[in-house]
């Protein structure tokens, strides 16, 4: 069924023009990450190979049989249905990114991706969410946000067994932050409490007795550099993973999505577009409203590619 699925979705793609940007961007990691194995790893023991994100099939198992494997975490595959949506370029950092969060689901914590803007902290966690087949819901928080309103957003997710990542969580007034420690903590304690046989736990949460659905998982992003941002808790920093998201490599990601896009010779353009993004950084006017970062750099990509399918068309 799932591989005449995936036949469905590529069908359709190549009808509508789309089959290389579908294709290209899972294919070049892959691509980079077979070529890595080859030159380093020797045994399927080898951390190399342990550290990718794995997908096993259990012809044995009656429930859900595909599980998702990375290091030494082991977790159900979702099964959410997401249509024919994009897919992240994969670098160097993203994997990291997966290798930290999925590290922090295992030990039952949440996983809080911090760093300057436009490094891609939120569209990782989607992106993971996205490999592991799970439902992502971004909330981007505000100084106007109480602990009551979080606390209704994390019964859905513990109702539901969706992921929650709140973006800018330190933007949140700092007496609301003590409180959804709490909050958090409860939710944290209660996952640890799962019964590993029927995969079921009931607890208290916010003065109502509610069924834990295991597979929530709680994320945060924050930007430290930003003024008017809250300093955490220590207790609530204790309850997330940190990981640094530092700038990414804007000339690998541009060659992939040029060449995911049908450009033929995306590296040498790639070169080009950062090139002329960092000159546009360096000598025009500094105006609050000119964006020269990585969201400009893809918006433009990805018009380029709509053009050059249509003139294909």
């Amino acid at each position: 069924f799932f591989f005449q699925a995936e036949d469905g979705i590529r069908d359709f793609c190549l009808s509508r023009g789309l089959g290389d940007v579908y294709k290209r961007q899972i294919e070049s990691h892959a691509k980079d990450i077979i070529e890595m194995l080859v030159k380093r790893c020797n045994s399927p023991s080898s951390f190399d190979w342990m550290s990718q994100l794995r997908f096993k099939y259990d012809e044995s198992a009656e429930s859900c049989n595909v599980t998702v494997h990375q290091t030494n975490t082991a977790f159900y595959y979702g099964f959410e249905y997401q249509g024919n949506n994009g897919r992240l370029v994969v670098t160097p950092l993203t994997d990291r990114c997966y290798m930290t969060l999925t590290t922090a689901m295992h030990l039952k914590r949440g996983g809080a991706p911090q760093g300057p803007a436009g490094t891609g902290k939120t569209e990782t966690v989607k992106d993971l969410g996205k490999n592991m087949a799970k439902f992502v819901l971004v909330f981007n928080c505000s100084e106007g946000l109480d602990y009551k309103s979080l606390g209704r957003m994390f019964t859905g997710l513990i109702l539901t067994g969706g992921w929650g990542c709140f973006d800018e969580f330190n933007r949140i007034e700092i007496e609301v932050l003590s409180v959804v420690a709490s909050q958090i903590s409860t939710i944290l304690a209660a996952l640890l409490c799962v019964d590993k046989d029927n995969y079921t736990h009931t607890f208290n949460f916010e003065e109502s007795t509610l069924q834990l659905n295991p597979s929530c998982s709680i994320f945060i992003t924050m930007n430290p550099g930003y003024a008017g941002r809250s300093e955490l808790p220590d207790n609530l920093k204790s309850l997330f993973r940190p990981v640094a998201m530092m700038v990414p490599d804007s000339v690998k990601i541009c060659e992939i999505m040029l060449k995911s896009e049908g450009f033929n010779d995306g590296e040498n353009l790639a070169k080009k577009m950062v090139a002329l993004y960092n000159l546009m950084i360096q000598q025009l006017s500094k105006q609050d409203h000119y964006d020269f970062g990585l969201r400009a750099i893809k918006s433009v990509l990805n018009c380029a590619g709509a053009i050059r399918r249509d003139e294909n068309c």
